[in-house]
């Protein structure tokens, strides 16, 4: 059965392809390595072979990141980035404290503005803001 055939074909290169000697699939294991070359995948832009010097390799593909992954990225890698780029880091903090501000602003606004429409359809509100401040107090 030639369909059966070419399935088995496949499913040994795949076994062995993964099997390969010295892919590292384990970044954890690429630490302190020295990269040899950095090659394109060929039908992936965004992914790249990434040789090492001792001969093993990795295999890094970069779907295009959320800005949250980027901003988290610069959190967790922050000690070891921050002693090269200490000046980004600086303008980082500044407009990080900046869209914590303004979404700081933006919420009183929006609990400000749902008070203000919502005090005619309940009237009890006014009275239950009241009695919160002087809890507050």
């Amino acid at each position: 059965m030639p369909t059966e055939d070419k399935w088995k074909a496949n499913m040994e290169k795949v076994a062995f392809t993964k099997q390969f000697p010295g892919l590292t699939l384990d970044w954890n294991v690429c630490e302190r390595k020295t990269i040899e070359a950095v090659v394109p995948l060929t039908g992936k832009p965004s992914a790249s072979v990434i040789v090492f010097t001792d001969g093993s390799f990795t295999i890094a593909s970069l779907p295009a990141p959320e800005p949250w992954e980027l901003g988290q990225a610069l959190v967790d890698a922050r000690k070891h980035l921050e002693p090269k780029h200490g000046q980004a880091y600086e303008d980082y903090d500044r407009v990080v404290k900046k869209d914590k501000e303004a979404l700081r602003s933006a919420r009183l606004e929006k609990i400000i503005g749902a008070i203000q429409n919502n005090l005619e359809q309940i009237p009890e509100l006014k009275d239950r803001l009241k009695e919160l401040v002087k809890e507050w107090k």
